[in-house]
């Protein structure tokens, strides 16, 4: 493990065969993230966490027919936000892109949300909710280069205490296999250590990425005190962390699932507490098949472990990257802390 490196991005757009577009409203405070797939890529999906909320993730079992995806959707909102799938799906089309059934085209787009309606924004849209709009536009905003903290799916997130956001990172294995993370962090939990400014991803943390503060000299009294989003707002349903792990490596629906399941390995060194009964926190994965499958079960092992560590990485760097806005409800951390 000691040659791994971040991409050259330190993104998911290090995975090649993948762009990623935001779209956001800074009134509504909330946003939408679009991974589209330059062409059909396997995936899976797992889920830890008590309430969550998605779209097409049945389809992405192992035993299920359809094993390739064309896009996937991170989305604020709420159930409202499941919408932003279809948008996703409007601009696929317009593209030429889909599954092809019978002479017609189906853009297969799975999506899942997080709860940020009760954050400061205004909520108060007439008939329809933004969000098929708010993913048409994040599908047609795709490329290499994207912005992390308040924006997209993570613009109106938030964590106990602090603002969340948009996260990104990326490892280069030794063999030359990229995984890589995108997450939006709006967790009923805490990504630092008690009162602390750090992170309990500190460990993995590669280039000062977050801060480069590391660990503290000694451990806060209070790191295991359980401090809980929902005390400090109104409302105990307010979160869910999503994310994308992601490699260019072949890999199979069932590989696929296990660095999903994996992944969430990095939620927990990341976040405290983590998938509780109030979070939706899952994990879908993608494999793009640029290059050929690890070559020996040790091999897909460190994958597996990189995963986490990578996601671990992600997470913090989407608080750290949180800017302040208008009517925010918490500080972000560079605010908190004083950068």
């Amino acid at each position: 493990m000691s040659s791994l490196r971040a991409g050259a991005r330190n993104s998911l757009a290090d995975v090649a065969g993948l762009t990623v577009g935001n779209a956001q409203d800074a009134k509504l405070k909330s946003g939408v993230t679009a991974i589209i797939c330059e062409k059909p890529a396997t995936a899976a999906v797992h889920v830890m966490g008590g309430a969550p909320g998605t779209r097409e993730t049945d389809l992405l079992a192992p035993e299920n027919v359809v094993s390739q995806v064309d896009a996937v959707v991170l989305s604020g909102g709420s159930a409202y936000g499941l919408d932003a799938a279809s948008g996703v799906q409007a601009w696929l089309r317009e593209q030429g892109r889909g599954f092809s059934v019978g002479g017609q085209l189906v853009p297969i787009v799975p999506g899942a949300i997080l709860f940020d309606l009760i954050n400061g924004g205004d909520k108060n849209w007439v008939r329809f909710p933004p969000y098929r709009e708010l993913g048409y536009e994040a599908a047609s905003q795709a490329s290499g280069e994207f912005l992390i903290g308040t924006s997209g799916a993570g613009s109106g997130a938030t964590v106990a205490g602090l603002k969340g956001g948009l996260g990104t990172a990326s490892t280069v294995h030794s063999g030359g296999i990229t995984v890589a993370a995108l997450v939006a962090v709006n967790a009923v939990g805490s990504p630092v250590m008690g009162d602390s400014s750090h992170f309990w991803a500190a460990p993995f943390e590669i280039e000062r990425e977050f801060g480069g503060l590391g660990l503290p000299a000694e451990v806060p009294g209070n790191t295991a005190e359980v401090r809980l989003k929902y005390r400090d707002m109104n409302g105990s349903r307010a979160n869910t962390t999503i994310a994308v792990i992601a490699s260019d490596a072949t890999l199979d629906k069932a590989a696929a699932k296990r660095l999903a399941i994996c992944a969430h390995d990095g939620f927990a060194r990341a976040l405290w507490p983590v998938h509780t009964p109030h979070d939706g926190d899952l994990v879908f994965a993608l494999a793009t098949g640029e290059r050929e499958p690890p070559a020996q079960a040790d091999d897909f092992i460190e994958l597996c472990a990189i995963a986490s560590s990578t996601m671990s990485r992600a997470i913090a760097r989407a608080v750290y990257s949180a800017t302040p806005e208008e009517g925010d409800l918490f500080p972000t951390w560079q605010t908190r802390f004083g950068g």
